[in-house]
């Protein structure tokens, strides 16, 4: 790939990770509206929390008011870290019956209160001939626009489903989005969108196909971390341009789990490494040679994602493995300058340039400072980790990079 796509490429990625994490929007209101063909003193018993059909996207389990002031304690189906549902205390104010109101959160079992320091929401019940005008508001303050575009999209689901509620008494879960046909078409869109920067023929095709199946993997070996850890859901989405993420069913339980499930991207892809540079070695023993490159390229491609991904970045898996099995800030410190040294060794053993590794080293340390701060404080402090597994997830950790750093070397050797 040329100097400057590359450039292009990391800046794009650089830049839309900033927008979509760091970029500070200040106090923002999503409001979207939508008519329901149901009689609006109907409807407020399934919006209001306290409602005979409260129950009816099966999301609130239960509630009961606290106090004649608006306090009320809601429980969700939702999972909490101990597999039990999350309890919630809300207040609830300018509440006129059959028509509207607002609510805060003042805690929850799941996160710190400073989560819901800013967050408001309001319901809105308008009639309109034998339908329902239902607005719905939230407001928080927000630092990205991920979480903003994510609460605009849940919004316009729940709106979705409770017409469609009104309309069959029936509530379907889940979603287009997440549906595996919906996640294979956004693979394929992710290898297009990558296809450009290696080549608008059949061996860049082949290239963006290979990364596109390499970031599924790696996504592959987290959902199969969480589901070891008891997430009983697990699933990946496809993010064009910037790969993919795995999400468990419930929040971390301990320390130990965090480092498990970010190791377990390239750790699971470590195994798949020495089978391909056998099966590339064999292919060509036997004179295969487009089989032979191919399949290093896929080493390669494998080897390196998965090592890049283990540089002590703050949202890397590195990072969060690190985080979790180092005693202090200065083992944080020494360990981190420990694996990024390696990296930039090994980058330049594999043969890139001083120049490249500089890039390389100053853009990991952008991405630290971008994302540094950037995860959601649980309520409680995660269980700590045992002394014999921070030493098994140090010594799983030289493990992974030492595997993933031969596939990097043996790979820039037959493919130059």
């Amino acid at each position: 790939m040329p100097p400057i796509v590359t450039a292009i490429l990391v800046a794009s990625n650089l830049g839309l990770i900033f927008l979509l994490m760091t970029v500070p929007l200040g106090l923002r209101t999503v409001r979207l509206s939508r008519l329901v063909a149901m009689d609006r003193h109907r409807l407020w018993q399934a919006l209001w929390p306290l409602g005979s059909d409260a129950g009816w996207s099966g999301e609130i389990l239960s509630a009961e008011a606290l106090d004649g002031k608006g306090l009320a304690r809601i429980v969700l189906s939702w999972e909490g870290r101990d597999g039990k549902p999350i309890e919630r205390k809300s207040r609830f104010e300018e509440v006129v019956e059959g028509s509207r109101f607002s609510m805060r959160v003042i805690e929850d079992t799941a996160l710190d209160a400073s989560f819901w320091a800013n967050y408001r929401e309001s319901v809105e019940l308008v009639s309109e001939g034998g339908s329902t005008r239902v607005t719905l508001r939230q407001t928080d303050r927000y630092r990205g626009v991920a979480f903003l575009v994510f609460r605009y999209f849940a919004m316009r689901r729940e709106l979705g489903k409770l017409q469609r509620w009104a309309r069959t008494g029936q509530y379907r879960k889940g979603g287009w989005f997440e549906h595996p046909l919906s996640q294979v078409g956004f693979a394929g869109l992710s290898a297009l969108i990558l296809w450009p920067f290696f080549g608008l023929h059949l061996g860049g095709l082949a290239v963006a196909a290979i990364l596109t199946s390499v970031v599924a993997l790696h996504e592959l070996g987290h959902m199969a971390a969480f589901r070891l850890m008891g997430h009983s859901k697990a699933r990946m989405i496809f993010i064009p341009m910037l790969g993919g993420i795995a999400i468990g069913g419930r929040p971390y339980d301990s320390r130990f789990e965090v480092a498990f499930v970010a190791l377990m991207g390239a750790g699971f892809s470590a195994f798949l490494v020495p089978v391909v540079i056998a099966a590339s070695t064999f292919a060509g023993a036997e004179g295969h040679r487009l089989a032979a490159m191919l399949l290093a390229t896929l080493a390669g491609c494998v080897a390196l994602f998965n090592i890049a991904n283990l540089v002590p970045v703050w949202k890397f898996d590195g990072g969060q493995v690190l985080r979790q099995i180092c005693p202090g800030p200065i083992a944080l410190a020494l360990a981190s300058f420990f694996l990024l040294s390696a990296f930039l060794a090994l980058g330049r053993q594999a043969g890139f340039s001083s120049g490249f590794l500089l890039a390389a080293g100053a853009i990991f340390s952008i991405l630290s400072l971008l994302t540094v701060g950037s995860g959601v404080k649980p309520r409680q402090e995660l269980k700590p980790i045992r002394t014999i597994d921070r030493l098994a997830m140090a010594a799983a950790l030289l493990a992974v990079f030492a595997i993933h750093g031969y596939g990097v070397l043996w790979a820039s050797a037959q493919l130059t």
